[in-house]
């Protein structure tokens, strides 16, 4: 795998490791930052996908462009555009005040992570994981 592929994998797998980390604390779980790192991970998965495909992308953390623009050269994940909008958005306002997740919001965005993942992995030709 390319060099810069790969980086962005490695920082996808890290994001998915905060999250689950603090998914599974049990004390003092910071769910804002599963969400947070939820969407991360599937960003740079999704960002990975597009290097490997030589496909340029914009700096951004839209999951619905950058999902744009690797869906014509691949089949989509079984991922709506609105979760990925959700997932987008919901990454966005947690970061200010008036928003904090729960336990709810917490499953769902990294129900959608996993999504991605798994269909970015596969793409990748990147062996199953969790």
């Amino acid at each position: 795998m390319n060099p810069v592929t790969q980086e962005w994998v490695d920082k996808a797998e890290g994001d998915f490791a905060t999250a689950n980390r603090e998914f599974s604390a049990t004390v003092d779980p910071n769910f804002d930052a599963v969400c947070f790192h939820s969407q991360q991970c599937a960003e740079k998965y999704l960002k990975a996908c597009l290097h490997k495909a030589n496909i340029e992308f914009p700096r951004t953390h839209d999951l619905l462009t950058l999902m744009d623009l690797l869906a014509p050269n691949s089949k989509s994940p079984k991922i709506s555009r609105l979760d990925l909008q959700k997932l987008t958005l919901s990454s966005v306002s947690l970061r200010y005040p008036g928003f904090f997740a729960n336990k709810k919001a917490v499953r769902w965005s990294l129900g959608q992570c996993r999504k991605v993942r798994r269909f970015c992995r596969q793409l990748l030709e990147l062996p199953g994981r969790r």
